[in-house]
């Protein structure tokens, strides 16, 4: 059971990496004007199910956590990461929904959503690291 926290984190991870690589070509095209073409509904699609998975993913951390251990944050920096991240991640989807339901041209808005999310993805990285930790001192015993 505790690990399909990780996994789904990784899967996570991952699309969202791809998500990134679709929006290279928005940013392109947006803001070094070369003509690219640019997969929105996919990168749409991508983009909300990472996002939608690493909320769930903290949440579900949140409860194994206190369920196999009955604390809160007893995993550190991990922990404390996750939760710095939950308002990044709201930001990417809500800024990212808004964007696909009222569509015209944008300039700022993108940029910041497309920042907010490498950001994101950036911190997905260190939580991978600090995730081996508790992996191997909580679940592993090591």
């Amino acid at each position: 059971m505790l690990f399909i926290h990780p996994a789904l984190q990784l899967l996570a991870t991952g699309v969202a990496l791809y998500a990134l690589y679709l929006g290279i070509n928005r940013i392109l095209l947006l803001h070094f004007h070369q003509k690219t073409l640019f997969h929105w509904k996919h990168h749409v699609y991508m983009g909300s199910a990472s996002l939608i998975l690493w909320i769930a993913g903290i949440f579900g951390g949140i409860s194994m956590v206190y369920r196999y251990w009955d604390s809160f944050l007893m995993t550190g920096a991990h922990g404390r990461t996750a939760l710095a991240m939950l308002p990044l991640l709201l930001f990417g989807l809500i800024s990212g929904f808004y964007m696909h339901r009222v569509k015209k041209k944008r300039t700022y808005l993108p940029l910041l959503h497309g920042l907010n999310n490498l950001a994101v993805i950036i911190l997905a990285f260190f939580q991978i690291r600090t995730g081996w930790w508790v992996l191997t001192v909580y679940v592993l015993g090591g």
